[in-house]
């Protein structure tokens, strides 16, 4: 080639990395390398890399693992330009933030740039302009905390927050108000007390989830929440497992009366039984997989057909995790989850890559082949309940949009080890349960928590309400979601009178963290333009369910007013209430009309959202009352 032909210095630095790129996953897989680059892989620290490249024995070392490396690799040498967020992975390891954590507190300062998205892997998240403050979320595999580790966060709370603690849809935990200063504070306090935040942001496995009544249950098939502690504890110790695509959710449901919601979850792990033994199957209890839930893209998880014994979960668990790891797409945030892999590949591709690595066939079943019971009772995670143990029985507390504070946090920690066995249960519900208390002293309990200022009856709006942080403390969101749902609680708390459960989900953004959709009536924030002014608004969905029969809720109003959601959904709870069969609840109801016709109705009887427009001024007047 004559010099005017050479190649030049971006085309031969593009080519050594696509050589490179090649060379790096061959090595990973123990094949011989192609480019004769002398490419060679190691694992360093804490599941660092070193690729050493040529004869000269030149070291090029990476924090990152080399499953991780691998896969940014893939994209570059295809030409693709990776995110900020997976940049900044690269450039730092987001697992030792600690010392610039510390730092920053001793300054006072907050993270800058991509060091707040890093500082994420911490559970700390800086969510200003919201608030100038620190969010820092928790890792509580199933929702189970000590009595000690309620007064502990109670004073932590107080020390070094804003003296109160929000429970998630996760069944966990949220500190909020925490101020630059006391970043490190809250971690080392937390950490004294044996709660642990990593991996609680970012793009790392959540929080895991397992049916609440674990253990207490006469409904469920099996114990759940050994298997989220065996899998959070796994997760823990394999710093490979951090740093995905994007964040990931994972759940177990035992078949009982308190869903876990696991068919929203990226790994859905249900219990089902298998009646008789034949064609290789043994009867028994199995977990059947689901796989990409994620209700806020409008995706249930999805049936899989594979059956897996308790003891293959978390194997299977993280065989899956590491073809997301490896082909994940790390090029576009909004199509990095896992349902889009899936959607371009199929299921039965993705579990292919899932078997080559458990090295073994996955058990494929017959739909008929195993029952999946529908014990749930949607009202079991408030009021008084029997467990399966003779004599004793559990209360559910209604903490309306799950906060709680302090001062109610030890005197619900008092209740537990005064008459419980000294532990309490967070739900997805966004509200906790007391176990273990002896009949006898129920009256007992049931003064104390009203005593709390606390509810603990299933008759109340609030008692199915979920609400996000809002706008109040999130950048994201579109309105004041928690003040929102209080409000609409108590505007329909003082009309009907409820004999069946309904969920309000209140959401203030795309990213679902209430979950809208799954909603008997589901709210998501929305901005909405009224003349030349912008004001806080919602779309409203109505018709979502969970279980066997899960459902999308369906949009019935699109950027409505807040001052004309209180009527809206008026409306729609009246409707169903004159004209819904005996006791029948809301779900089966909103599945059985023609939501369609009712609008049809309802704009003939005068009741459109053109007419609720003509009420908003009364209603406005209401809501500053309240």
């Amino acid at each position: 080639m004559n010099p005017s032909e050479s190649f030049t210095q971006e085309q031969q630095a593009y080519l050594q990395g696509l050589m490179l790129g090649t060379d790096v996953a061959r090595k990973i897989r123990n094949l011989p390398v192609l480019s004769g680059s002398g490419v060679g892989l190691t694992n360093g620290l804490a599941g660092g890399t070193s690729v050493q490249i040529g004869g000269n024995g030149h070291l090029a070392a990476s924090h990152l693992p080399a499953i991780h490396l691998e896969a940014q690799l893939r994209f570059e040498t295809a030409g693709k330009t990776l995110v900020a967020e997976e940049k900044a992975k690269r450039e730092k390891c987001g697992l030792g933030m600690w010392t610039e954590i510390g730092e920053r507190a001793i300054k006072g300062e907050f993270p800058k740039g991509t060091d707040v998205f890093m500082t994420k892997y911490h559970g700390l998240f800086f969510v200003a302009p919201a608030q100038n403050s620190f969010m820092c979320r928790m890792r509580i595999p199933g929702g189970v905390l000590r009595s000690d580790q309620l007064n502990g966060l109670a004073d932590v709370a107080d020390q070094f927050a804003g003296g109160y603690a929000d429970i998630t849809t996760r069944a966990n935990f949220q500190l909020r108000e925490i101020q630059a200063g006391n970043a490190a504070n809250v971690l080392m306090g937390l950490r004294d007390l044996g709660i642990v935040t990593q991996g609680a942001g970012a793009d790392n496995i959540r929080n895991v989830t397992a049916s609440t009544l674990s253990g207490i249950d006469e409904a469920e098939l099996i114990e759940t929440l050994p298997l989220a502690r065996e899998l959070h504890y796994h997760i823990m110790h394999k710093p490979e497992l951090y740093g995905l695509p994007r964040k990931f959710n994972i759940a177990f449901d035992g078949s009982g009366r308190i869903s876990s919601l696991a068919e929203t979850n990226d790994i859905s792990w249900h219990a089902v039984e298998v009646a008789e033994s034949r064609d290789g199957l043994e009867a028994g209890v199995y977990f059947l997989l689901g796989l990409g839930g994620i209700t806020g893209h409008g995706d249930f998880a999805r049936a899989t057909g594979v059956l897996a014994k308790p003891e293959e979960c978390v194997s299977i668990s993280e065989a899956i995790l590491r073809v997301f790891i490896l082909h994940g797409d790390r090029t576009d945030r909004k199509k990095a989850r896992l349902k889009y892999l899936l959607d371009a590949w199929g299921i039965s591709k993705f579990l292919l890559e899932v078997e080559l690595g458990c090295k073994q066939p996955l058990r494929r079943v017959a739909a008929d082949r195993f029952v999946q019971p529908n014990n749930i009772d949607r009202w079991a995670h408030v009021d008084v309940h029997s467990q399966s143990q003779p004599g004793l029985s559990y209360v559910g507390v209604v903490l309306p949009v799950g906060r709680i504070t302090s001062d109610q946090c030890r005197g619900i920690a008092n209740i537990a080890s005064t008459y419980g066995r000294g532990s309490v249960r967070l739900t997805v519900w966004q509200n906790l349960i007391v176990p273990y208390i002896v009949d006898m002293d129920l009256e007992a309990v049931k003064m104390a928590i009203e005593a709390l200022g606390l509810e603990w009856s299933a008759s109340s709006f609030r008692a199915g309400l979920v609400a996000c942080t809002g706008s109040a403390g999130c950048k994201f969101a579109a309105a004041d979601t928690k003040k929102h749902a209080m409000v609409l609680a108590e505007y329909l708390e003082d009309r009907f009178e409820l004999d069946q459960p309904i969920n309000l989900h209140f959401t203030g953004c795309h990213h679902s963290c209430a979950q809208h959709a799954i909603g008997d009536i589901g709210l998501i924030a929305t901005k909405v333009e009224i003349g030349e002014e912008s004001v806080e608004g919602y779309h409203v969905l109505v018709g979502g369910r969970t279980g066997l029969d899960s459902a999308i809720g369906r949009m019935l109003f699109e950027s409505i007013a807040w001052n004309q959601v209180l009527s809206a959904v008026e409306s729609i709870l009246d409707y169903y209430m004159k004209n819904r069969r005996e006791r029948e609840s809301f779900a089966d109801f909103s599945q059985r009309v023609d939501w369609n016709g009712w609008q049809h109705t309802e704009c003939d009887s005068g009741n459109s959202l053109l007419a609720l427009q003509a009420s908003s001024l009364s209603k406005e007047m209401e809501l500053n009352r309240s």
